[in-house]
């Protein structure tokens, strides 16, 4: 069975960062010295370090282990509020980010088996504190490029509710239309930049975003402009060779972007220990000259930590970072897709760390809120996910004459007939007889 690497326990890089933690000055983020306590990913090997005295030449801070909401992975139980990872109003935005992601997928699931959503659905129950952990840190103007599982990631960038859901319905409201349906969540008010139905597709879209950003303030000289691109990517896409040149050009350029590795153990139905050489991912990072770091990803609290600093580095100019994130994927790989072949005692492990239990225990036995305003935040979070609901069943379907949009540059060519109406109106069009 796949063991959780502990955060504050194993959590290691082999190229050392040179920020420490934003919350403390005097307790560093990583502690690349500390051995291991278990293996990775259910492996037999273990981590392997390099050499003190070679970590010590290039950085000779020491730094600590990152500290979560986990309560098993903390030497010390922090009940005094001076002491607390979080803010109060940080923990309830976290919270409420997280159960919004679990509400909003538990229906869709429902919604799908009604009829109401066709193709393909991917959900993220269980990988919740990746999205939250990571993109509540951004600015607005700061740019998410998801993957074919991103209805999380758009609600955690801000896309409302009813444009997501609507999208899945494929209603006019939706974020794009009703065009884009499950796979391709895309909106340019949130800087949203798509989901991709093919794995690696989105990595060169975010680097690109990230080139951006640097060649705006860098030769445009506008210097406000210190954006930041998050590139969220799975196990199954870190063999591609999108992955590796994007990775290349990231560190040769100095980009602004983290690439956030969402290592759910399986590619569909392959276990990741099957599928790689080495699995631990973020070991390649370092061999592109980037930081590469591992982290609890059911942990919201560690995984924000890490990217606190990873985020800090991008906007700051000091180029890209690999961040690892170890999750579990809760449900199938689709609504669609094979029977589950995991092992249920591996299932079982996971589902006992629960990310949102774990912060939702840590909020509450650290006293910054209180269990009666948690059920506020679940009870308004069911009211928002209805009314999505409603809204995307009430809204109208798009006219046949959308089909033809933004498909071709010249609005005169293939898609608008000589009478200056679009060919599909034509009633002769699916007859394939209308005049081409």
């Amino acid at each position: 069975m796949a063991m959780a690497f502990s955060a504050a326990k194993c959590d290691i890089q082999s190229f050392p960062l040179s920020i420490t933690s934003a919350r403390s000055h005097e307790k560093p983020l990583f502690d690349p010295l500390k051995t291991p306590a278990c293996s990775f990913l259910g492996s037999t090997r273990k981590v392997r370090f390099t050499s003190a005295s070679k970590l010590n030449q290039i950085n000779p801070h020491r730094r600590s282990a990152v500290v979560g909401a986990s309560g098993a992975d903390n030497e010390k139980e922090c009940k005094s509020t001076s002491n607390l990872l979080i803010t109060k109003e940080e923990g309830l935005e976290l919270y409420e980010d997280m159960i919004l992601g679990r509400a909003f997928e538990d229906m869709c699931a429902q919604m799908y088996y009604r009829g109401k959503m066709f193709g393909y659905v991917h959900l993220y129950n269980g990988q919740e504190a990746v999205s939250t952990g990571f993109i509540k840190l951004l600015k607005k103007e700061d740019s998410v490029v998801s993957t074919y599982r991103g209805h999380v990631h758009a609600l955690s960038k801000g896309v409302p509710a009813r444009a997501v859901m609507s999208e899945l319905f494929g209603k006019t409201t939706g974020c794009c239309r009703g065009q884009g349906g499950s796979m391709h969540m895309f909106s340019r008010e949130h800087y949203l930049l798509g989901g991709f139905s093919f794995i690696g597709e989105g990595i060169p879209v975010a680097t690109g975003a990230a080139f951006t950003s640097k060649y705006r303030r860098e030769v445009l000289k506008e210097a406000d402009c210190d954006h930041v691109t998050l590139a969220f990517v799975g196990d199954g896409t870190c063999n591609n060779g999108q992955f590796f040149e994007c990775l290349n050009m990231a560190a040769l350029w100095k980009l602004p972007i983290v690439f956030v590795v969402q290592n759910n153990l399986w590619a569909i139905g392959m276990s990741h220990l099957r599928a790689t050489s080495d699995p631990q991912i973020y070991k390649k990072g370092p061999a592109f000259g980037m930081p590469g770091i591992h982290v609890d990803g059911m942990d919201v609290l560690k995984v924000r930590e890490v990217a606190q600093t990873a985020i800090a580095r991008a906007r700051s100019g000091e180029g890209p970072t690999l961040v690892e994130c170890e999750t579990y994927m809760f449900g199938e790989h689709s609504l669609t897709g094979p029977e589950d072949l995991r092992d249920p005692a591996e299932k079982a492990h996971y589902a006992a760390r629960d990310p949102i239990t774990a912060l939702k225990r840590y909020l509450i036995e650290n006293n910054p809120a209180s269990e009666t305003e948690l059920k506020a935040i679940d009870k308004k979070v069911e009211e928002v996910v209805e009314d999505a609901v409603e809204f995307a069943d009430e809204s109208p379907h798009p006219l046949r004459s959308q089909l033809l949009e933004n498909v071709f540059a010249d609005p005169k060519g293939f898609g608008i007939g000589p009478d200056g109406r679009y060919r599909c109106e034509d009633p002769k069009f699916t007859e394939g007889t209308a005049q081409v």
